[in-house]
Parts: C-alpha cells; sequence; structure tokens
C-alpha cells in the first residue's frame, strides 16, 4: 500500500519552511519582552542556504502533486447548502466502492458536508486536486450498526437538512426524518447494517448521532485521501473518466 502523505511529509515541511523564509505578504507579530510590532516581509532577505537545502523537495514535490491521476468530465463544486451536489455524491459513491473492497458486506457510506474542502474541475484531476479535497490524516472505517442506531443516524441527517450518503435514500421535511431506505429497502430496526465512513466521524466529529455504540468497528490502515487516490487511478485505468450523477438521494420537500 502506498502512504502518500508519508512519503511527502518532509518535503511540505520543507517547502514550508521556504515559504516563511521568502514571504512577501506582510504580517506583525508581537515579542514577549517589549510587545514590539516587527514586520515579516520581502524586506527580510531570504537564507540562501535555505533555500537551496530545500529546492529539490519542493521540485519534487511540485512534481507528485502535479501527477495526473483521472480526467473529470464536468466541475464538481462543493456547496454546503446544497442537500445533494455532484461532488458529495462523488465522495460516497467512491467511498462505497473502496469500502466494498475493505468489506464486501458494506452496505451504505455516509461523509459530512464540512469534511469536503474543496472543488473537482473539469479535465484533469492530480494527485494535488485530493489533497485539497481531503487535507486531513483520517481513515476509512466500517461500523456494523443495529438497524435502530441506523434510524438514530438518518434522524441527525434530517436534521442538518441532508448529508451526503450512497446507496441510501432519504425523504426529509421541515428538517424531520420522513423515510429513509438502504439499497431501496426500509430499516428493520432488529438488523444490523455496514456503515463506510471516516475515524472523524466515527469518532463522534461534526456532531453526528447513531455512531456511538456499533456492534463492530474496524478502523482501515489506509487514509481517505489514499483511497480517493487508488479509486480514481483505478477508473482511469480502466479507460474511463471520471464522472457523478444526482439522483434524488438526498430530497428534501416542502
Amino acid at each position: 500500500m502506498k502512504t502518500w502523505f508519508s512519503t511527502y511529509n518532509l518535503l511540505f515541511l520543507s517547502v514550508g519552511l521556504l515559504a516563511l523564509s521568502s514571504c512577501k505578504t506582510t504580517y506583525y507579530q508581537s515579542t514577549v519582552s517589549n510587545k514590539q510590532m516587527i514586520a515579516i516581509n520581502n524586506s527580510i532577505v531570504e537564507d540562501t542556504a535555505i533555500s537551496n537545502y530545500i529546492n529539490p523537495y519542493r521540485t519534487q514535490l511540485e512534481a507528485k502533486m502535479n501527477e495526473v491521476i483521472g480526467i473529470s468530465t464536468e466541475n464538481m463544486i462543493h456547496n454546503r447548502n446544497l442537500p445533494e451536489s455532484l461532488l458529495s455524491n462523488f465522495f460516497v459513491d467512491a467511498m462505497m466502492g473502496i469500502g466494498r473492497k475493505i468489506d464486501p458486506e458494506v452496505d451504505f457510506s455516509m461523509a459530512t458536508k464540512d469534511g469536503i474542502r474543496s472543488n473537482i474541475k473539469a479535465g484533469d484531476i492530480t494527485v494535488g486536486t485530493i489533497f485539497e479535497f481531503m487535507p486531513f490524516e483520517n481513515l476509512f472505517v466500517v461500523l456494523e450498526l443495529k438497524g435502530s442506531d441506523v434510524l438514530r443516524l438518518a434522524d441527525f441527517i434530517a436534521e442538518s437538512n441532508g448529508q451526503p450518503i450512497g446507496n441510501a435514500q432519504i425523504l426529509i421535511k421541515d428538517k424531520k426524518l420522513q423515510d429513509f431506505k438502504i439499497a431501496g429497502k426500509n430499516i428493520d430496526p432488529n438488523k444490523t447494517y455496514k456503515l463506510i465512513t471516516y475515524d472523524f466521524i466515527a469518532n463522534g466529529g461534526d456532531h453526528v448521532r447513531g455512531l456511538e455504540n456499533p456492534v463492530k468497528k474496524t478502523t482501515s490502515t489506509q487514509l481517505v485521501r489514499e483511497g480517493l487516490i487508488d479509486y480514481i487511478q483505478g477508473i482511469s485505468k480502466s479507460g474511463k473518466k471520471i464522472e457523478s450523477k444526482l439522483d434524488g438521494r438526498v430530497k428534501i420537500i416542502q
């Protein structure tokens, strides 16, 4: 398994140091002793020893970040105000594909709108695109949930006016749950269902409810970002482009 961030962690740190040593934006910081304001801008002479040391790493980093891993057929724009978007559907559908490689019995996927951090534009998708899309060190998690807890999760999704879900459909009115299905079927409170998500959500992030007491919890060693890169590369190698569609999986009625 490739560990993208581990491999390039030093490169990011090095480039960050270079950015600080040659910053052109003016910032001010007060000293502890006399509260003097010191401008950090391009009037400070760049330390060539540092920049000469960092430049080879920066070149490697830029080459890796600019590596094309796929092509998107259209702009997928991030919009937290929409209950469903091309971008959110792409994300959770990708999670379904990745999740079923981790556990073939995964039933549905879920993310949060706040967890998505950038757009995927039409055209080339690079490694850097995915680092911007998912900048966090999150790991995939498979949760086996009681049906009753799945319904609690559905209540949360409704109260938050919709969240990204894959292989599931939800109907919301006035932020109240009207209906929730997985693969077109109603939830049986006495059955268990497997959810693919990531550790931030599984551990209570974004105030998600219904995940506190899973029947079983399996944390993958794969970062979400790594999984997305591999997923896109897999589609590209099959000769296909990255696509998404709106299908009414998150529907809000008046």
